[in-house]
């Protein structure tokens, strides 16, 4: 998918709303664990009662790793089942060598038909080159993360002045463009929001956080949009665990549905 027909989802939907399948085996309906594919019933109900509110889906690859081949077959199975329009995320955090990125990449983009990866940056440019090797497929670069131990060196000062997470935008830029390259940015560092919008403010950003982190989406919305939105905020916890009965579904239709309602005002104000 490219980034004109992902605005146009946007602007379709009026939704900004990546939905996080952070599916742990532990968490969902213990009614579900009698099924033969649990993983993946609970993955289709979610699907089915958000998508007409989300605009993309972000499997957390390590939720499927941890079953072997099975979770593998699960992951397969949901990534096949979300429809063609919506826009689905290999949250896998890749990060080597080329040779073995160019096998990470093959095997997202091509076994999988991901239309993007999230990868961390820190090997440099031959790390990340050969994901960008594929058409309408989507980096998602590490850039300025939330949890409390990204301090210990996104946030470090460099010589030549600035942090280690703003020489990560500038230089990434030389090795994609705006069709090719998103940015993770935590929903709880949104008071970056504007430094980086100087930095790569064409670019869309992926922001986890909002919810039951304790992002404001008000504030990344106010700080984050540009003049095509610019923006995916993901949601994980707070609409597939919102729940844990049998009317799971329903009730993460209801989170979704609000969300997607604070975007829309959010859109008609800032875009």
């Amino acid at each position: 998918m490219n980034r004109a027909a992902l605005f146009e989802q946007i602007k379709k939907k009026s939704s900004y709303l990546c939905v996080g399948l952070d599916t742990d085996i532990q968490k969902i309906p213990k009614h579900l664990l009698d099924l033969e594919d649990p993983i993946f019933e609970f993955n289709k109900q979610i699907i089915d009662a958000t998508a007409k509110y989300a605009v993309a889906y972000k499997p957390n690859i390590a939720f499927y790793e941890a079953h072997g081949i099975e979770g593998w077959k699960s992951l397969q199975k949901t990534i096949d089942y979300i429809p063609k329009d919506i826009f689905t995320i290999a949250d896998a955090k890749r990060g080597d060598i080329g040779n073995t990125s160019k096998m990470y990449a093959r095997a997202f983009f091509e076994q999988m038909d991901c239309d993007s990866i999230t990868v961390a940056p820190y090997m440099g440019e031959d790390s990340v080159k050969p994901f960008l090797d594929f058409d309408n497929k989507w980096v998602i670069l590490l850039a300025l993360t939330s949890n409390a131990g990204g301090k210990d060196f996104q946030n470090l000062g460099l010589n030549k002045g600035g942090e280690l997470y703003e020489e990560v935008l500038r230089k990434s830029q030389e090795w994609g463009d705006t069709d090719q390259l998103m940015y993770v940015v935590g929903a709880t560092r949104a008071e970056a929001l504007q430094n980086i919008r100087n930095i790569v403010p064409d670019h869309f950003l992926l922001v986890p956080g909002v919810g039951a982190q304790g992002g404001s989406l008000e504030e990344v919305s106010k700080y984050g949009m540009n003049n095509h939105c610019g923006l995916l905020v993901n949601s994980s916890r707070g609409i597939i665990y919102a729940d844990n009965s049998a009317d799971f579904a329903a009730v993460a239709g209801q989170k979704a549905e609000e969300l997607q309602a604070q975007m829309a005002g959010f859109l008609d104000k800032y875009l």
